[in-house]
């Protein structure tokens, strides 16, 4: 029995000297992280420095983007800042149609699922986000909210990339 206690006493010394350890450094989701060279379909990461243009895009809870579209050069760098003007979850997520769909049926089946890469923005109601896009593809591309039934309900949006 000594030796139990014995044993789970320093366990407990050796487990809280590492937690104290730890400090006072905060769990910030969004610490500077190096930036992504996976390459998509519709683009990379980009630097936010280096953005050729900031656009601002609202969301509501009509289940609509503000603006619904807009045209980028091939190779451009765009800094989107996001706003959710809503009392509702939203978010912004850049894909492919076919990408949007199937990560939208994917949604459905897991609402509580958790996302966390450089081409989606998860939005608070009364908060912004940012993310920075190069779009190194020409072609048509889109966003949507994912979250379930927003899709659906027609909160998506078209950006045309000209080479």
């Amino acid at each position: 029995m000594i030796r139990t206690i014995l044993a789970t006493a320093i366990s407990v010394a050796f487990v809280s000297g590492q937690v104290l350890a730890h400090g006072e450094a905060k769990h910030d989701k969004k610490a500077a992280k190096p930036i992504s060279i996976e390459e998509k379909e519709f683009g990379r990461e980009g630097d936010p420095r280096k953005a050729g243009r900031t656009v601002n895009v609202d969301m509501s809870d009509k289940l609509r983007f503000t603006p619904a579209s807009l045209t980028v050069k091939q190779g451009e760098t765009v800094k989107f800042v996001v706003k959710n003007s809503g009392k509702l979850m939203h978010e912004m997520v850049l894909g492919t149609m076919q990408e949007l769909k199937e990560h939208s049926a994917m949604m459905q089946k897991h609402p509580t699922m958790e996302h966390d890469e450089p081409y989606m923005a998860h939005v608070a109601p009364g908060k912004i986000e940012t993310m920075a896009w190069q779009f190194t593809k020409a072609g048509e591309f889109y966003f949507g909210c994912l979250v379930p039934g927003h899709f659906e309900g027609g909160m998506v949006g078209k950006i045309a990339v000209k080479p």
